[in-house]
């Protein structure tokens, strides 16, 4: 009997620290949003150590920050899973698995240093959140949300190619060598091709195929949209239209008169 008391308050004790870990992760009162805010500064930290990477590796103090970062890391899926509604859900969480990525990187920085470049991606775990929506928004930048996120698609895309770049064609060079991996993915991605870099191999030229093909759509979804009309976002009662321009009157999809609230007033 004092087994399965125990036992149940083990449960208990787990389900009590879920619904703690539930409310910081996904709450709106101070308290979360402080814990969010919190979390996104260390996400921020850790990008920062990721692409400062080339340049700290030579220091003694690098290995030791590293594993500071793989505690983190793990901390924060431990976390996950425990907010999670089921473990099913948490394995089909696309961040779930770069995080198992990066954590095997930084864990073992010699044996999978050639998929180092997958830690950018904390950049885009760190776009997605609702928190950033949020300050997004409170900023008065909730409109132009949709430009700030393909600017950080394109920053994280810039990121991976070098890192895949640097890892896989100049490895060891340091500082030399992540910048001309730097200036290869930027020449490629906006096809000025000077040539005085190039990628040796099939696989080079694959890579160079590959960055061209995506790097030039990202750019054009980035000039799209910046260039475009600003537009709205403001669901039409009638049709369900989510964006208009910021002065319209009547739908266009359906005619339907709106009444677009003013941020000014």
């Amino acid at each position: 009997m004092a087994e399965t008391g125990q036992e149940g308050e083990e449960v208990s004790s787990t389900e009590a620290l879920r619904r703690r870990l539930r409310s910081l992760y996904f709450g709106s009162d101070p308290r979360a949003i402080a814990f969010q805010f919190a979390m996104m500064m260390v996400d921020i930290a850790i990008i920062v150590f990721f692409l400062m990477g080339p340049y700290l590796r030579a220091g003694h103090a690098y290995v030791l920050v590293d594993y500071v970062v793989a505690a983190i890391i793990a901390f924060e899926i431990v976390a996950r899973i425990l907010v999670a509604p089921t473990l099913r859900y948490w394995l089909t969480r696309p961040m779930t698995w770069i995080d198992l990525f990066i954590l095997a990187t930084l864990l073992f920085p010699n044996q999978l240093a050639n998929f180092a470049f997958l830690r950018a991606l904390r950049i885009w775990a760190i776009s997605q959140s609702r928190l950033f929506t949020l300050v997004l928004k409170r900023r008065g930048y909730g409109d132009y949300e949709e430009t700030i996120q393909a600017c950080i698609n394109f920053l994280i895309f810039l990121f991976l190619v070098t890192g895949f770049v640097y890892s896989t064609f100049f490895y060891g060079e340091n500082i030399i060598g992540f910048v001309d991996a730097l200036y290869f993915t930027v020449a490629t991605v906006t096809t000025t091709g000077f040539g005085d870099i190039t990628l040796p191999g099939t696989l080079g030229k694959l890579t160079s195929i590959v960055t061209m093909i995506i790097g030039i759509s990202l750019f054009v979804r980035l000039a799209q949209t910046i260039v475009r009309p600003h537009k709205v976002a403001f669901a039409c009662p009638q049709c369900g239209l989510k964006r208009h321009d910021a002065d319209a009157v009547h739908c266009k999809a359906c005619g339907h008169v709106l009444n677009i609230p003013d941020e000014g007033t």
